[in-house]
């Protein structure tokens, strides 16, 4: 029976391949300690190094952006349709008193 894959979690596979970058200990003596092929913290490693340029990509300020899911226009339309609605209700109350 094959064994099942191993999934591990995003955090686990930063802190491996941190260590590996320190270079602190060697790529074998960090296999052994966490449990993964060497080959495997070389590709993370390489990762890494790849996209660490787009970490500090969006920091600064927020860009503006258009509301989700609405245009202005849309919004504005509503915002009548329930000034309708309310005046009418209005004077809905206030004709049965």
């Amino acid at each position: 029976m094959a064994k099942k894959r191993k999934v591990h979690s995003v955090e686990f596979k930063a802190k491996v391949a941190l260590a590996a970058l320190r270079e602190q200990e060697t790529v074998a003596q960090l296999s052994s300690r966490y449990g993964v092929h060497s080959s495997q913290i070389h590709q993370w490693k390489r990762q890494l190094l790849e996209n660490s340029s787009t970490l500090f990509q969006d920091v600064g300020r927020p860009r503006k952006e258009e509301p989700e899911g609405a245009s202005i226009e849309e919004l504005y339309a509503q915002i009548g349709r329930l000034k309708m609605e309310l005046e009418w209700l209005k004077k809905k109350v206030g004709s049965t008193d």
